[in-house]
């Protein structure tokens, strides 16, 4: 029961964050250098709440995802900061952005699928 306990309480803290660190992409940071179309897809707590990885996606080229990811480990601080005055916790963790680039696969699988149905001839 104990375990079980434990894994919804971490579930609810990485959506609780999830919401929290988007609303500050969103409404709060200032940065010209994180593109609009920044999400935070996922994000994984260690149990002990000490480290915090946040997976973000970024809709763009390269070098937006370069400026975006730059833009974010400097500002790593301020968002932890405004983390630890929304959420109750004791102890905010330190948070680690890593680049998620599943949403961006799955449009350029997609797209390659669309290019092959109009490719291949219909039988009638």
């Amino acid at each position: 029961m104990q375990a079980r306990r434990n894994y919804n309480r971490t579930t609810r803290i990485n959506e609780e964050i999830r919401k929290e660190v988007s609303y500050i992409l969103q409404n709060l940071l200032k940065d010209p250098r994180i593109d609009i179309l920044t999400s935070v897809v996922k994000v994984d707590t260690t149990k002990d709440l000490k480290y915090c990885k946040l997976f973000i996606s970024v809709l763009g080229d390269d070098e937006k995802r370069s400026q975006t990811k730059v833009a974010l480990k400097s500002a790593a601080g301020f968002i932890r900061r405004e983390l630890a005055a929304r959420l109750n916790l004791r102890n905010t963790p330190e948070l680690i952005f890593v680049m998620d680039d599943s949403i961006e696969y799955s449009v350029h699988m997609e797209q390659k699928l669309k290019e092959i149905q109009a490719e291949t001839p219909t039988e009638e």
